[in-house]
């Protein structure tokens, strides 16, 4: 573990290699678990304001799962979360021609529709933040239905870090990312 202004970060984001692998794995992160995407708060807002664009891009099950309850939800411990569909899908998950799962909220964002790409903790993924009244843990999660991944990521040499760049700046700065590379890059040697 190590620092980074407040947070605490795990090595394993640097040493674990990992690139998403649709083809194999059909998107199972976003149908197996039995909890919705984690969010944040200032994500709820989001989710009401964009929901009548997103709306179309929708399975009719998602729809009906969100108008009954709510583009997200409170669980039983007080966290926020997306809703499900029968305690499965995430609502907001779509199928492609292949039946590899895909988010819908990103669909709209590729079109240019909404101006937001998704939950932070799904563009953040496998990389999951616990935030605590001091800090915030920064943690490689790791998943057996990502196996195909963490199997690409080492054939193609791209660290968890890397792979979800984008993420990370968006959800600590473009500071804090370059920190990380120059702790990476010490680690190295």
């Amino acid at each position: 573990m190590f620092q980074i202004g407040k947070t605490i970060v795990s090595e394993e984001i640097i040493q674990k290699d990992f690139v998403c692998n649709l083809s194999a794995c059909k998107g199972a992160c976003c149908i197996d678990g039995e909890a919705g995407a984690p969010l944040e708060e200032s994500e709820t807002k989001k989710l009401e304001e964009i929901y009548p664009v997103v709306k179309p891009y929708l399975r009719k099950e998602g729809i009906e799962a969100i108008e009954a309850q709510g583009t997200s939800v409170i669980t039983a411990d007080g966290e926020l979360e997306t809703p499900l569909i029968d305690g499965a899908d995430c609502a907001y998950v779509i199928f492609d021609e292949n039946e590899t799962a895909l988010c819908a909220i990103e669909e709209a964002y590729n079109q240019g529709e909404v101006n937001w790409k998704k939950p932070i903790s799904c563009h953040l993924y496998p990389v999951r933040v616990q935030d605590y009244t001091e800090f915030s843990a920064v943690n490689y999660h790791k998943w057996e239905i990502c196996d195909d991944a963490c199997t690409l990521g080492k054939e193609l040499q791209v660290p968890v870090y890397k792979f979800v760049k984008q993420a990370l700046v968006r959800k600590f700065g473009e500071d804090w990312y370059l920190e990380l590379e120059k702790v990476a890059a010490d680690l190295k040697k």
